[in-house]
């Protein structure tokens, strides 16, 4: 699907997840792979996806990012664009505790917030988003999901309901974006 149906669909729901694994890093850091940075082509995507979400109407009310080095700089780096609407937690349950905490995430937000965004890690995001695509997902989004995620990559899901009463299966997947959609 193209950019311009994925915004025109996402506009067709209430509410609105974006799971995003973080942008391009260093294969190895001598301090351990907690603290992987960014390289200069991960700033790039991190900016373009940024830039790109912005465009189609999506920029986040919140955020939920790993708090590994490479998540933050991808968050810093997005907000940038997205300036400072989106509340911002970050939380090490979205490095280390797996698919899980991709569902937590969706448990403990607010009604209110009506575009949520998480950033995380492979393969927890994802398995997470393959567990969240229900039947009116996109065939095409969910087949590409099934070889994980590329850096920067974004899956964005639509629903009716709160993020809160979001279960397996019951989320439509809309569209599966990389950086390069945005080029």
């Amino acid at each position: 699907m193209n950019v311009r149906k994925a915004a025109k669909k996402a506009k067709d729901y209430r509410y609105v997840l974006l799971v995003m694994r973080h942008a391009k890093t260093e294969p190895q850091n001598a301090k351990g792979d907690f603290e992987r940075e960014l390289l200069d082509k991960g700033l790039k995507q991190a900016k373009r996806m940024a830039k790109g979400l912005k465009s189609m109407g999506l920029t986040p009310d919140q955020i939920d990012c790993s708090n590994a080095v490479r998540a933050r700089q991808t968050c810093a780096r997005m907000l940038k664009v997205f300036g400072d609407g989106p509340k911002v937690d970050y939380t090490k349950s979205l490095y280390e505790d797996g698919m899980q905490s991709v569902f937590d995430a969706l448990a403990s937000c607010k009604d209110k917030r009506r575009t949520l965004l998480v950033l995380g890690h492979e393969p927890t995001v994802s398995m997470a988003c393959q567990w969240l695509a229900g039947p009116g997902s996109e065939p095409d989004a969910a087949d590409l999901l099934t070889l994980g995620m590329p850096t920067a990559c974004v899956a964005v899901f639509g629903s009716s309901e709160p993020f809160r009463k979001w279960g397996t299966h019951e989320a439509d997947l809309i569209a599966v974006l990389t950086p390069k959609d945005f080029d």
